[in-house]
């Protein structure tokens, strides 16, 4: 081990799986500094609390911590300047981006909602006022391999005639991107929904929202310039257009290369 781990772990007693992520850091420090502790706790076979537990042992507020102060080890001390207030608003969405990546350590749940999503036919998606662009941009790629995606961005009697017929044509599922600051009508649509018939999976910023849904797909936002940033949201509903494609993949497969026999035909891109 290098001798900076060697002066975190002095005087420390250690249990056997303490002992074993110490071990797995002295032999692999270089790379173990760019690991999350998921994928720190898998590399030595232990659990991720496990992994905690040891960082908090030594002194650190969790495992971020701990590997923040060993990456000198590796790096050196140079000391990076100091972050200005727009670089430190896209740190925090590098850090909302790798909160989704560890949510998706055990990616079962997504892959059932996908093949849930992939065979309801019609699949609705509801997005109002900041939330209809993401939900527009999920619907656009959805499109391309399921056969009936019907998108919903205006409220009013339009919004209750969409889920109404939807319904009615068979959808069992509604996909609703409801982001802060909720919209009332949204919430209410949602209640609607369920009233018709129909499960909700909805794409949102946390666990703790004021509304109730069947499944819950949650991506923080950022917050640190004057209007919020949909990074990680949007890596999540694309991440469950993948699920989608992969729970139907003849179906895929076919409805993209009709896709691009058409673009081609139609001279839609330039190469």
């Amino acid at each position: 081990m290098g001798d900076g781990l060697d002066r975190l772990l002095e005087g420390r007693r250690l249990s056997p799986v303490q002992r074993r992520i110490a071990r797995y850091l002295g032999d692999h420090l270089d790379e173990a500094i760019f690991l999350s502790s998921v994928e720190l706790a898998d590399r030595v076979g232990v659990s991720q609390p496990s992994v905690t537990r040891f960082a908090v042992g030594l002194g650190f507020a969790g495992y971020p911590e701990l590997r923040q102060a060993l990456r000198p080890l590796v790096v050196g001390d140079q000391v990076p300047p100091r972050a200005n207030d727009l670089q430190t608003a896209i740190d925090v969405e590098i850090g909302n981006l790798r909160s989704v990546r560890e949510g998706l350590a055990d990616p079962s749940s997504v892959a059932e909602l996908g093949a849930a999503l992939a065979a309801c036919e019609p699949l609705p998606v509801l997005g109002l006022r900041v939330s209809s662009g993401l939900a527009t941009t999920f619907a656009y790629f959805a499109r391309r391999i399921h056969p009936d995606v019907r998108l919903m961005v205006h409220g009013g009697s339009e919004l209750a005639d969409g889920l109404h017929a939807a319904r009615r044509a068979g959808a069992g599922w509604l996909v609703a991107v409801v982001l802060p600051r909720y919209p009332a009508e949204a919430v209410a649509a949602l209640g609607r929904a369920r009233e018709l018939g129909l499960r909700t999976a909805v794409i949102t910023d946390r666990r703790d929202v004021p509304f109730e849904a069947d499944v819950l797909l949650d991506a923080p936002v950022g917050e640190r310039l004057v209007f919020d940033s949909h990074a990680a949201p949007l890596a999540l509903a694309m991440v469950l257009v993948e699920a989608m494609a992969d729970a139907a993949p003849l179906r895929t497969q076919a409805r993209l290369e009709e896709y691009e026999r058409m673009t081609d035909q139609g001279g839609v891109f330039v190469e």
